[in-house]
């Protein structure tokens, strides 16, 4: 039975997601706080559904804490009425997978966290090939990632996204490209939003950041064949 954590400061909205996972067969668990949503995280969460505003620490504080304390790619799903393009941006950028706009009826809900979670089971991890591509490597089968030798922490939306890439490298991927491969159930992704996550894949790479690379009119590629930037 896969677990559901429901963060949401408003008891009723609460009450009812948690009652109607658990009639679909998850386990809910809820909090009413980020604070006391990260007590209650675990590794095997199977997906959280955050509400953006809280008291204390928002939804989008406490999801940059799961992605990068804790080191976990389990599936964010931000609940909002926030939907501007700079509220979905901050939302991916700090690692949420998707979004849901308040207000939502119950079935919406359901319909998202099956979508969600299966394109998490899916995407990307199904070859027991290593990518690799320079000092890079990439194991698709466990999600994980090394930079010569050194592990990296990549939310599951940037390693499946980098995975297309060292897949075939020197191969263009236009943004719509990316939208239709890992994003398709997602009514919220803008193209912008490829390129947050291209950004934040550079910075991890560090020195290696030119291995991922942009042609204009063509999109993003990954050339073997780059220059390491030690400046």
């Amino acid at each position: 039975m896969q677990k559901i954590l429901i963060v949401e400061d408003d008891s009723d909205i609460r009450e009812i997601l948690s009652f109607n996972l658990e009639n679909a067969g998850y386990e809910a668990l809820s909090a009413a706080s980020a604070e006391e949503g990260l007590k209650l995280f675990t590794p095997d969460m199977g997906l959280i559904l955050l509400d953006v505003m809280l008291p204390g620490l928002s939804g989008y504080q406490m999801a940059r804490k799961i992605r990068t304390e804790q080191g976990s790619d389990v599936p964010i799903v931000f609940l909002t009425a926030r939907t501007a393009e700079n509220d979905i941006l901050t939302g991916f950028s700090a690692g949420g997978d998707d979004y849901i706009s308040k207000p939502f009826s119950v079935n919406e809900v359901l319909a998202r966290v099956k979508a969600v979670l299966k394109r998490s089971r899916s995407a990307g991890h199904t070859s027991t090939g290593i990518l690799a591509a320079g000092p890079l490597a990439m194991d698709p089968s466990t999600g994980k990632a090394t930079l010569e030798g050194r592990e990296l922490q990549f939310s599951r939306k940037e390693f499946d996204l980098l995975a297309l890439l060292a897949g075939s490298p020197g191969r263009y991927f236009s943004r719509a490209a990316f939208i239709g491969e890992l994003w398709k159930d997602s009514p919220y992704v803008l193209d912008r939003t490829v390129d947050v996550h291209i950004a934040r894949i550079r910075s991890k790479l560090g020195r290696h950041h030119n291995l991922v690379k942009n042609r204009s009119g063509f999109g993003y590629y990954l050339d073997s064949s780059y220059e390491i930037d030690d400046h």
